[in-house]
């Protein structure tokens, strides 16, 4: 995203792990034949010996958790069991987002191989909002539906399940949010964060769950695992969307999945993937053609999650379940057309109401010496306002409230910063609100416009009062230090093995100090900085390295003076050909390191 304003430097805290266990390090160095440092990254991520190092780097299917260990597996399948007996007519209801829409289409495509009598359900975001609506309960009355299962949602539900009850449609209720004090009375409730639930792995996307919800189905009718296997594609999107944990149950799912869009992607990831920067590469071996560079996690959240979510946040998420379960090429690039240009137009939304608040935070004197930021406009898209709200946070790194008028109340989205809980401050101000709900880090909110100037002034004092300093100050956690030359091939051919990687798995970011630039330092595009680093007493041994947004460090790397980096390895691949290059995430002269 271009903004047209400057915005405000921000000077962030390197933050180095401390070393693990050096015995153990050690130890697994010399028995996986590993660098030290490749050792160090394995104990911190709690990998100590031969068979851990096994599992984490060689993820197996059959490692994946009995799906009937969770509370109230067994009376979901024999609900669903007995309707499909029954001929029942069953709904598959999600959210509008991408967890919800890759559920549904996995569980609604899913159950279509085996039973005809199917339909699903997106609310729409300005008609019915978030979660299961009136409106969703009475659509299935009226179409005689008397089973609903609804994905990534429905765990606060309560009044909604009232209502479906007294309307004899029942609920088998698939979630992954925390739920509140008193459970929906559903027919069966899905959810790992449960209370009494023992199910091993708490971190499971919506999407996750509703695929465990379909593996007991399928174990419960003997149905091959091999048939749930090929839709691993749409557990990985939403994982990577819903930025869960990749760890332990979800790192065998997105890695089954990556494998499944790299080598046999759906028509409509197909389609989706054409309006990016990620090609085809056909050949001899491979005439149907390869993708140029493997997909990653990243590339997932960054490329193809915005696009499925765009419908939902421009038109009406349906589409977005429509191209997933697209069989036909041509066909799913039509409906991609039609989801590219609502992403476009949520792009050019983000940026511009983007810049609106940055001004109004610019003229507000008060607002830029606030420990929170709370900004809204009657006229501003709710589409996008948590991915403004997103944008604001990475500006000023504070807890921040974006929102517009909607059906006549206030409504909006929150971001955190790291360490503090949004979702603890909003409720600390529930007094003022209409309706709220979320996670420690993402949280959604309306309220009457006159309670607007009083919750701000309350939401202001809980964050100035709780924040801590540290949550206050953009950090870069640092895994390693590194001397450079050790990079090489075979090291970074072990560092990428580390993949998928996500939360709890972050790609390792390494720091090495006596850096100098080769000479050919540059600022390149919007911002960014171009270079060649190497150590000055070995110049021949260099990498290329770019900086995205760190232009300003231009005078820092050509001062002659040697200087610290901190950064991330990957590789380059341009035309056809790639290349080790370090993405970095920020520059520093080294007087740091001697002030240390």
């Amino acid at each position: 995203m271009i903004l047209s304003i400057p915005l405000p430097a921000m000077v962030k805290l390197w933050n180095l792990r401390e070393s693990g266990n050096e015995e153990k390090i050690q130890s697994l160095s010399k028995l996986l034949n590993i660098n030290y440092v490749l050792a160090k990254l394995l104990v911190d991520r709690g990998i100590e010996n031969y068979e851990e190092a096994k599992k984490f780097f060689r993820p197996q299917l059959s490692d994946l958790h009995d799906p009937f260990l969770m509370l109230n597996m067994d009376k979901a399948v024999s609900r669903l069991n007995a309707a499909i007996s029954n001929n029942e007519k069953i709904l598959i209801y999600g959210d509008y987002d991408v967890d919800g829409t890759t559920s549904v289409a996995l569980v609604y495509s899913f159950l279509k191989e085996f039973y005809p009598n199917l339909d699903y359900y997106i609310p729409d975001r300005y008609d019915e909002g978030y979660g299961i609506s009136f409106q969703g309960i009475d659509y299935a009355m009226k179409n005689n539906q008397s089973l609903v299962i609804a994905l990534d949602c429905g765990i606060k539900a309560n009044d909604k399940m009232d209502y479906a009850n007294e309307r004899k449609v029942d609920f088998i209720i698939c979630d992954h949010h925390l739920p509140g004090s008193q459970l929906p009375n559903a027919y069966a409730l899905l959810d790992p964060k449960q209370p009494d639930c023992q199910y091993p792995y708490k971190e499971l996307s919506g999407c996750g769950v509703g695929f465990k919800l379909m593996q007991a189905y399928s174990h419960s009718n003997q149905i091959p695992f091999s048939r749930l296997e090929r839709y691993l594609d749409l557990v990985a999107i939403s994982i990577a969307a819903d930025i869960v944990k990749i760890t332990d149950e979800n790192r065998i799912l997105a890695y089954f999945g990556l494998k499944s869009l790299n080598s046999n992607p759906r028509p409509g990831i197909e389609s989706i993937l054409e309006y990016s920067n990620i090609k085809r590469i056909c050949n001899k071996e491979n005439p149907s053609g390869v993708f140029e560079k493997e997909l990653s996690i990243s590339d997932l959240v960054f490329t193809i999650a915005p696009r499925i979510n765009a419908a939902g946040r421009i038109a009406n998420g349906k589409k977005s379940v429509e191209l997933l379960n697209c069989h036909d090429l041509d066909q799913a690039r039509t409906i991609a057309i039609q989801i590219n240009d609502n992403n476009n137009e949520r792009r050019t939304l983000d940026t511009d109401i983007t810049e609106e608040a940055l001004k109004i935070i610019e003229a507000s004197p008060k607002m830029q010496h606030s420990k929170s930021t709370v900004v809204y406009n009657a006229g501003w898209h709710k589409g996008v306002l948590g991915i403004v709200a997103s944008r604001l946070c990475e500006v000023y790194y504070r807890p921040t409230i974006v929102m517009s008028l909607i059906d006549g109340l206030y409504t909006g989205s929150a971001r955190s910063v790291k360490g503090f809980d949004i979702y603890d401050a909003i409720d600390s101000c529930s007094h003022l609100l209409t309706s709220f709900g979320g996670h420690k880090y993402a949280a959604g909110l309306s309220m009457k416009s006159e309670n607007i100037d009083e919750f701000v002034n309350c939401f202001e004092k809980y964050v100035s009062d709780n924040i801590s300093f540290e949550s206050t100050q953009p950090e870069i956690s640092i895994d390693a230090n590194l001397n450079i030359e050790v990079i090489s091939d075979n090291f970074y051919n072990v560092l990428k093995q580390f993949a998928p990687f996500g939360p709890g798995n972050m790609s390792p970011v390494f720091a090495s100090d006596g850096i100098t630039d080769t000479g050919l330092a540059k600022i390149v595009g919007n911002n960014h900085l171009k270079l060649e680093i190497c150590y000055p007493e070995n110049r021949t041994k260099s990498f290329n390295a770019i900086g995205f947004g760190l232009a300003d460090k231009y005078p820092i790397v050509t001062s002659k003076s040697p200087f610290e980096i901190c950064y991330n390895i990957n590789e380059n691949i341009w035309k056809e050909r790639s290349s080790l290059q370090l993405i970095l995430k920020d520059i520093r002269s080294n007087q740091h390191s001697e002030d240390k």
